[in-house]
């Protein structure tokens, strides 16, 4: 695969690590309409889509003088895609596309390009919140209608108050000791 042409035609995308391209979300499809359809890549392949939480994070770094400066580093969440070539025998290749910042979870949806990412995206919205832009029936699909928040993301807080019956595990009876005082 030559991925230095791919980099030369799409002005914006990277690689960050030699392993994987990071695309920019306005050119996420046209890239991935490339990476499926140029005889070069074929990559008609999807096996896996992910999320992934970057959280907020503080990088610090010395002057020449010897003082020591902090800049915060805004979080994001980022979709991977793992493609396949069944034709040329080649893969996988990464692709990621990454959320504006944390709150701003919108990137488009891959699934009109790879009809496999239609259920891994439902699965990386319901868990992370990212909202996948045209995606044919973007709704929950682990997690009930009325649940509220995303629990793969870091900053997820297990409630201390459920809708059920406590179980009689210790950890739930101490939760529930916290929240409804000693019984």
């Amino acid at each position: 695969m030559n991925i230095a042409r791919l980099l030369k035609q799409f002005p914006g995308v990277r690689s960050e690590d030699g392993a994987s391209l990071v695309l920019p979300r306005e050119l996420a499809l046209q890239v991935a309409e490339c990476l499926k359809n140029d005889p070069e890549f074929k990559l008609d392949y999807c096996s896996n889509v992910t999320g992934v939480d970057y959280p907020d994070r503080i990088e610090k770094s010395k002057a020449a003088d010897g003082s020591e400066t902090s800049k915060k580093i805004p979080g994001f969440l980022e979709t991977v895609y793992h493609l396949y070539s069944i034709e040329n025998k080649q893969g996988p290749l990464a692709i990621r596309v990454r959320t504006a910042d944390r709150t701003n979870t919108r990137v488009p949806s891959l699934t009109p390009i790879w009809r496999a990412a239609e259920l891994q995206e439902r699965e990386a919205y319901d868990l992370f919140g990212i909202h996948y832009i045209g995606h044919p029936d973007l709704r929950r699909i682990l997690m009930w209608d009325d649940f509220e928040d995303h629990p793969m993301r870091k900053d997820y807080q297990e409630p201390d108050d459920y809708h059920y019956e406590p179980t009689p595990h210790d950890e739930v009876l101490e939760k529930a000791r916290k929240h409804y005082g000693a019984a």
